[in-house]
């Protein structure tokens, strides 16, 4: 009895923990503002994209950004060895609007990801004094780059990045991207903070200041970073750049993930690559992650204040994903399920390092890249 005393003890203790934490973290989290008060000098902005068989929903995609007010846009689109209609719903509004510039990938060249290639190939070409990288299925609010820029030049910050808005999801869903905006806090807020080794970036939206992206190298030393996006923020904090993040709401939107199984699936190819392909270190938190869910249900049945206190554990969570759903304009119902969500965030560690090590590296955009080139090219 004294040893499952101290095991439920011990899961309240990482639970709570864990609370406090992710409140602290959730604290320094800033709303991305929508009243703003542009500037009358418009920022030149060079718009990124990175396509690959995306006919489906790059169109809608392309008219909203060149709808964008605000800012003088250029949007670079790459169509990435498309086999779809892709790089014909590209000419076609090329030649309404000049302001496309329409790229095209035939053969990807050796030691490089399609998509980070692409970013490379595009910015290399942008005029801009802004590149904003961003993916085909994203959807931006007409002057939310025009805001960014503004909030950057207010912060000091040659890095803006916003959290997109997730379309046509469960209630299931939204508790698990709850989960997985609650490991991001972590992430942002010491970006945000400022803190020593903080870094944060996603691909929805990274807007980057131009000269930055080219003092650290552009895209070379991420040619074949699966988590691109991440380790851009990381590259831009260890030149000594600021980054800013936010949560967006109505401003950013992404077709992404709309059940549990979905989200799993999602990030299939970068939770294992997020801990640099490391085996033990990924068994190490999936393991702790599940003992600590497991120990606190089961402490709901033990009976006894350890066991008691260990699902209180758990269901603390609930309280800093309510806070994250509050700040970020999101439902509030969702955070009830969290605690009951995190175990999808196991489920798909789980999944991305067993489909990883199982294909014996990642398939991406139609390539299959080893693990040992994978690990080789990492940003560490």
């Amino acid at each position: 009895m004294l040893d499952y005393t101290l095991f439920f003890w011990a899961v309240a203790l990482v639970w709570f923990g864990w609370t406090l934490r992710l409140l602290r973290d959730v604290l320094a989290l800033r709303r991305f503002p929508r009243e703003r008060t542009l500037p009358s000098e418009e920022p030149r902005v060079s718009i990124v994209i990175a396509a690959r068989d995306e006919a489906a929903r790059i169109e809608g995609t392309l008219r909203r950004l060149l709808a964008t007010r605000g800012a003088r846009i250029e949007l670079l689109v790459v169509d990435d060895r498309s086999v779809d209609g892709t790089g014909e719903i590209l000419r076609r509004i090329a030649a309404e609007d000049p302001r496309l510039v329409p790229l095209r990938v035939d053969e990807l060249p050796a030691g490089w990801l399609g998509k980070c290639h692409a970013c490379e190939l595009a910015g290399r070409q942008a005029s801009g004094d802004w590149l904003l990288f961003t993916d085909g299925d994203i959807w931006i609010h007409e002057d939310a780059i025009a805001r960014a820029v503004l909030l950057a030049r207010e912060a000091d910050a040659q890095h803006v990045v916003i959290t997109p808005d997730v379309a046509h999801q469960s209630l299931a869903a939204k508790s698990g991207l709850l989960a997985v905006l609650l490991g991001l806090s972590t992430y942002m807020a010491r970006a945000n903070r400022d803190d020593r080794g903080g870094f944060f970036g996603l691909g929805a939206f990274n807007l980057v200041r131009a000269d930055a992206w080219r003092a650290i190298g552009g895209h070379e030393k991420l040619r074949l970073e699966i988590v691109d996006d991440m380790k851009l923020g990381l590259l831009l904090a260890r030149a000594g750049f600021r980054t800013r993040a936010y949560l967006g709401r109505h401003d950013c939107e992404a077709e992404w993930a709309p059940s549990l199984r979905g989200i799993v699936k999602a990030t299939e190819k970068n939770l294992f690559a997020q801990m640099r392909f490391h085996f033990w270190l990924t068994l190490a938190c999936g393991g702790l992650l599940l003992c600590a869910w497991v120990g606190a249900i089961a402490g709901l049945f033990a009976g006894g204040t350890a066991g008691a206190c260990a699902f209180a554990g758990l269901l603390s969570i609930v309280l800093p994903a309510a806070l994250l759903a509050r700040r970020a304009r999101m439902e509030a119902a969702p955070a009830l399920l969290v605690p009951w969500a995190v175990m999808v965030l196991f489920l798909a560690i789980a999944n991305s390092a067993w489909v990883t090590l199982r294909q014996g590296g990642v398939r991406w955009r139609g390539t299959l890249y080893t693990l040992d080139e994978l690990r080789a090219g990492q940003v560490n």
